[in-house]
């Protein structure tokens, strides 16, 4: 099955929004440099440019109701494409800002009924396109430390973002992190416990494929920290 890249064209009343295109197992990810085409361009399983603002319609894009699992930078989409296989019964979206990842991610795509890659800023996918209650799980692994202090505010767990993820779980669903940067790892643990609309969750004893950066970390020895917080009602 093929799909057409997805984009919609700006005017000065509309705010500025990062590329995306949704790719249905289409390896070649045609059109994606035609991010400003007109808008008479679009068919992507019934979405039109309004619909950027709007959640995606899964059913339609799996043809099936199915537990929605997201990969949130799934890089070349070894990961997702390992855990799609591994759970038929589920959906799999992967969401990658780079072009050349997301052009790998789809060659894996396109061998399978259940995965799914989607090209845009990973944020923005969690914001405004994931409809509330409709993720399982998300995985978020080995995001960029930003390492310099300076550049701490561009991590990506933050309040809002947390507060995003809460609202995409369905009712006790789970975010799952990786990263082996420790300091990142209690920010992410601390903004969590601040927010106090997760707990820690009980592993739920699956065994997840290696990511390509986990299979690189453990190589050379440096340590993974882990966690995974459960959606939970806001105290009040």
């Amino acid at each position: 099955m093929s799909g057409l890249p997805l984009s919609c064209s700006t005017s000065a009343s509309s705010p500025r929004i990062p590329p995306l295109s949704l790719s249905l197992t289409d390896a070649s990810v045609r059109g994606v440099e035609s991010l400003r085409a007109r808008r008479d361009s679009f068919s992507v399983v019934g979405l039109i440019p309004e619909s950027y603002f709007a959640p995606l319609d899964l059913p339609k894009i799996y043809g099936r109701v199915a537990p929605l699992h997201v990969d949130l930078g799934c890089g070349d989409g070894a990961f997702l494409f390992a855990l799609a296989e591994q759970m038929p019964e589920k959906n799999f979206l992967g969401t990658e800002r780079l072009l050349h990842r997301v052009k790998k991610a789809c060659r894996k795509a396109d061998k399978i009924d259940n995965m799914r890659v989607l090209r845009i800023e990973t944020s923005y996918a969690v914001r405004h396109l994931l409809p509330k209650e409709s993720v399982e799980k998300f995985h978020l692994l080995f995001p960029d430390p930003w390492e310099k202090r300076r550049h701490h505010q561009r991590r990506i767990v933050g309040l809002d973002f947390l507060r995003d993820i809460h609202a995409a779980l369905v009712p006790g669903g789970v975010l799952r992190i990786a990263t082996d940067h420790k300091d990142y790892f209690d920010q992410i643990q601390e903004v969590a416990e601040r927010l106090q609309i997760f707990q820690l969750a009980v592993s739920d004893g699956a065994i997840y494929p290696s990511s390509t950066f986990e299979d690189k970390y453990k190589a050379e020895g440096i340590p993974i920290y882990r966690l995974e917080l459960r959606k939970v009602s806001p105290v009040t």
